[in-house]
């Protein structure tokens, strides 16, 4: 049976049908969900039936891997893989992951274990139809514009396991300077790269940033560019991580809720005019290569 890809939604999203991807993968059908990945940005697989092992081995077509995390812990035994645990906290926020490092992951996979009865979504939003969506001035500033990302943020801890989690998280301290507008390595694409994880507008004041980050992360998520993808058991998620952003939703009552994430190690951003990020401040060579 050939690869079968049936799109989600206009600007975002497709599934994969046809190909079982618990056994290895020859270059035909790598090369097929590779190119479906470069058009709909995010991949659906349902009824897979792998573990954590077998995730690895998937996202392993596409480059080397990641360790879990710079700073969290991975699961026990399995240092490629991110438990993505409603226990351990909630990533209900827009964010691309891990870009207060130099080479972000270039793809994330996500494994469902345990879903909740209801609610739990993940959003992923697609940066290339935002940059399109933009006014042509808008456009135009983007362009020219840098961004500082940092995981050493202000942000409220309301209790003592809180403060714990936010210790651990910033037990390296990061910060990396992007271009707003990336350009993705592969297909050309630009995209507003910032999310969660920006901070500051090189050259500008806290506040101005903060409202020039707001006003440009208002076309990442409009409604039009976002897959809402409600979880079932035996799912995989293949995501672009250059070129989208994602939400976890948090409306299940506080319900178990897992799922593993294993990242594919990432190339470093450039903008338009070529120029590549810079880091200032922390070594991530622990959790990624560079990839080529």
């Amino acid at each position: 049976m050939s690869i079968e890809i049936r799109k989600v939604t206009a600007h975002i999203g497709a599934q994969v049908l046809g190909v079982d991807i618990s056994k290895p993968l020859d270059e035909e059908q790598v090369a097929a969900i590779r190119a479906a990945l470069n058009v709909h940005k995010a991949l659906v697989f349902d009824d897979v039936h792998l573990d954590d092992e077998g995730q690895e081995a998937f996202a392993r077509h596409f480059g080397d891997l990641t360790t879990a995390h710079p700073t969290v812990p991975a699961v026990d035994g399995a240092p490629n893989v991110l438990p993505v645990d409603s226990e351990r906290g909630r990533a209900n926020h827009w964010h691309t992951d891990v870009t207060f490092v130099l080479n972000p992951p270039q793809a994330s996979t996500l494994r469902s274990l345990t879903v909740p009865p209801y609610g739990g979504e993940t959003l992923i939003a697609s940066s290339a139809a935002a940059y399109r969506d933009l006014p042509e001035p808008l456009r135009a500033l983007a362009d020219t514009l840098w961004a500082e990302h940092t995981n050493d943020y202000d942000y409220a801890v309301p209790d003592e396991e809180k403060a714990a989690q936010r210790a651990q998280f910033t037990s390296i301290k990061f910060r990396t300077v992007h271009p707003v507008v990336r350009v993705h390595p592969l297909t050309g694409e630009r995209g507003l790269f910032i999310g969660g994880f920006a901070q500051r507008i090189v050259g500008l004041s806290k506040d101005e940033s903060r409202k020039v980050l707001d006003l440009l992360q208002a076309y990442v998520a409009r409604p039009e560019n976002i897959l809402r993808h409600r979880w079932s058991p035996n799912q995989l998620v293949l995501f672009d991580n250059r070129i989208t952003q994602h939400y976890a939703v948090d409306n299940y009552d506080g319900r178990p809720r897992r799922l593993h994430r294993v990242t594919v190690a990432g190339d470093v951003p450039a903008g338009i005019e070529g120029k590549e990020s810079y880091s200032i401040e922390g070594d991530a060579s622990h959790y990624t290569s560079v990839a080529a």
